[in-house]
């Protein structure tokens, strides 16, 4: 067996759910059926890319048939198309039209099946935070649950985290008044991990609260993980960088994980200068779960085809070659209670070729976010704006920047300073945000106090394009 995901001795040993049972462990319900998932996820991994596609398309026949059946709007958008029929994988999904966004908020009722087994479990409603302005809501059942967490453990073990360490999480859902003022505690590190394996104590604190106070907390727990959004991170950094003892002490931490948003270049470089660690980063959605993870010998993202079929469409839907940026595209295999059948998820990543660690699981070079944030000029040119390397700090006392394009012509400047700027300085901010656009744009300013203000569920984006199509 190759050198994969299954933990390697030194450790901690899977933990027993059954009394007066140490050894040999014998976990409970959920952690056999995670562990009868994350074997065969150890195998899968290395099949050829054939192998896994074939597989998929067998799993995807079965989703098609039942929405076909038990679905209004899949029954109208599918109507005479025989799965079974299909060649191959790509055979199949060039024969289903797109699903957008907008369908998932209009139709949603005519969506959602009627029927599905009942083995699959309880029916949860899960919505996204509609970081775009446009949130969504989908129905989940226990086995879109049991993926998830098989993914996210998936992801663990790649990473080789020793549990018996502590984890420190900063993030949105840790909403409370009291969470905010003294954060809180738990035993082990929750679901998944501790349906498998004992672990270390976890500690969670609110995004809303003071950057400052993080790093006291931080100081205080010396956790060996982080878990946090690439914009608090950066604003971690920031303080590290102001004040040397701000995140002194912290020479326990072993890495940090993020989430919810796009992680760029300059910060991973920021990550391993300040903090001496490096960074893993997780793609995932609400709708569909957990999309891709960092492949743990190379660059890049792994796609998790065992849960999900992922595209990458150019603008004229078909697929991206190695190196092109295009759509993302996902089919959620077991969702048999929301079928979100070739769904346009609106972000972008850029396509990658087969990995020199020998997975067969599909890679992704990059992912970059949403096509909102792709910087447009009057020539018809779009790209994307590699922000997180502009200087700011380098030209004025700036806590936190965030780039909005208002036309053609004009972008503002959005601002949280430590004191008021100068002329000069505004200027000089100006012209050093023309010369890193790459286009003599109009700069606008606009300060905000104490902080700009995050998105909905939390989530920060330094460059917007606020241009219609």
């Amino acid at each position: 067996m190759k050198n994969g995901s299954l933990p390697n001795p030194a450790w901690p040993p899977l933990q027993s759910r059954l009394p007066g049972v140490a050894w040999p462990a014998v976990p409970g319900q959920q952690g056999l059926l995670l562990a009868a998932l994350l074997t065969q996820l150890e195998q899968s991994q290395w099949w050829p890319a054939a192998a896994i596609e074939k597989a998929q398309l067998r799993q995807l026949r079965q989703l098609v048939e039942h929405a076909q059946r038990h679905s209004r709007f899949h029954a109208e958008r599918l109507a005479g198309f025989r799965p079974d029929q299909a060649r191959g994988l790509q055979d199949c999904l060039a024969a289903i039209p797109l699903m957008r966004r907008a369908d998932l908020q209009s139709c949603r009722a005519d969506i959602d099946c009627a029927w599905l087994p009942p083995e699959h479990g309880e029916v949860s409603l899960a919505q996204s935070t509609g970081s775009t302005g446009e949130p969504v809501a989908v129905r989940r059942s226990g086995l879109n649950g049991l993926i998830w967490m098989a993914m996210t453990l998936r992801e663990h073990l790649w990473q080789r985290r020793d549990f018996s360490q502590s984890l420190a999480v900063v993030r949105a859902q840790l909403a409370e008044e009291d969470v905010a003022r003294r954060g809180v505690s738990c035993a082990d590190w929750g679901p998944p991990v501790n349906h498998l394996f004992a672990s270390g104590p976890s500690y969670g604190m609110s995004l809303q609260t003071d950057v400052t106070r993080q790093a006291e907390w931080l100081r205080q727990i010396m956790p060996a993980y982080l878990l946090t959004y690439p914009n608090n991170l950066s604003a971690l950094l920031d303080l590290a960088e102001a004040d040397s003892v701000a995140l002194a002490g912290l020479g326990r931490l072993k890495q940090v994980r993020t989430i919810g948003e796009t992680l760029r270049d300059p910060l991973r470089e920021r990550c391993r200068c300040v903090l001496g660690v490096g960074v893993a980063d997780l793609y995932s959605t609400q709708e569909v779960g957990v999309i891709a993870i960092e492949c743990p010998q190379g660059d890049g993202y792994h796609v998790m085809s065992e849960g999900l079929v992922f595209e990458l469409l150019r603008d004229d839907d078909q697929p991206c070659a190695a190196g092109e940026m295009g759509r993302v595209v996902v089919t959620d295999l077991h969702n048999f209670a929301t079928p979100l059948i070739r769904y346009d998820l609106g972000d972008l990543a850029v396509a990658d070729g087969p990995c020199a660690c020998g997975r067969g699981l599909p890679k992704v070079r990059r992912i970059l976010g949403r096509e909102r944030n792709l910087l447009r000029l009057p020539d018809g040119r779009r790209f994307w704006p590699l922000v997180g390397a502009f200087g700011y700090r380098d030209v004025a006392p700036v806590r936190q920047y965030q780039i909005i394009q208002r036309s053609l012509e004009r972008v503002t400047l959005r601002l949280a300073v430590e004191r008021p700027l100068s002329v000069a300085e505004e200027a000089a901010l100006a012209e050093k945000l023309v010369e890193f656009l790459g286009y003599r744009f109009v700069v606008d300013f606009d300060y905000c106090t104490p902080e700009i203000p995050r998105g909905p569920g939390g989530k920060f984006e330094d460059f917007i394009c606020e241009i219609a199509d």
